[in-house]
């Protein structure tokens, strides 16, 4: 079901709301997702089977998560059903919306380091969302690859200081590292040392839990080495041992490597 308009939600959308008004044949929800709009939910639209009292499903306060059933632009109406949400999805869409709202107050203290006002903190935050799917998806890609947002076009001292609330304050599920070999071999050894330097690194992540090492061929003598990890320190560990274990395996060659953290 298309859009009704940018700023009323769609059928079918799944929203998080607050209980505002129970009444005997239903409630009434002010819609967290969009600040100001109001739905009503009817009492057979509140729980499977029949309710016999709708206090007893729902009171004022409450957070929910609200399936879109129906929207009357003109006459300012928006029907909701609870009952059709399922617990994995009400979980999901509940924990999504807690990570925007989150990933706000991470702009926000983002801006007043930055000195932005309100208009342009959501501008930037709008153009990440349009970039990254989400604003929290931005900055977990930030907490992620510290390059993220320049990788994605964006420009400005103010994306240093982004990125360093994003590690700061979001838990990833990986973290990457970035680095490079500028390697020559004019000994007979040849091809095979650069081999033997890049599988040397490769096994510093052998036995690191949750830890992959890959070398990739950027066109000679370039190459470069990424790292997943479950968080910085350990990454950056394994990327000191990389760099020692190459530097040793082409010490023994005649040849040279250059190693640069991207």
């Amino acid at each position: 079901m298309a859009a009704v308009a940018n700023d009323w939600p769609s059928e079918g959308e799944l929203l998080v709301c607050t209980i505002k008004n129970v009444r005997e044949n239903g409630a009434y929800l002010s819609l967290d997702t969009y600040p100001g709009k109001e739905g009503f939910v009817f009492i057979g639209e509140i729980a499977t089977g029949w309710v016999r009292n709708i206090r007893t499903h729902v009171r004022e306060g409450q957070r929910v998560v609200a399936k879109v059933i129906g929207v009357k632009v003109e006459r300012q109406s928006i029907s909701l059903s609870i009952k059709s949400v399922s617990e994995e999805r009400r979980r999901s869409t509940l924990q999504s919306w807690k990570n925007e709202q989150r990933a706000s107050q991470i702009m926000r203290v983002a801006a007043e380091r930055v000195g932005w006002d309100v208009e342009k903190t959501e501008a930037i935050s709008d153009e990440m969302r349009e970039a990254f799917g989400s604003l929290y998806g931005a900055l977990e890609e930030c907490a992620i690859n510290e390059g993220a947002l320049a990788e994605s076009g964006f420009q400005g001292s103010w994306m240093g200081v982004v990125t360093e609330l994003a590690i700061e304050n979001i838990i990833p599920p990986f973290v990457e590292i970035r680095g490079k070999f500028d390697i020559e071999v004019w000994g007979p050894e040849g091809v095979g040392a650069i081999k033997d330097a890049l599988h040397s690194a490769e096994a510093c992540a052998e036995g690191v839990e949750d830890v992959v090492l890959t070398c990739h061929y950027d066109g000679a003598p370039h190459y470069r080495i990424d790292i997943r990890a479950p968080d910085y320190p350990t990454a950056e560990s394994v990327w000191e041992a990389a760099q020692k274990a190459a530097t040793q395996s082409i010490g023994s060659v005649e040849g040279s490597i250059a190693i640069e953290r991207l």
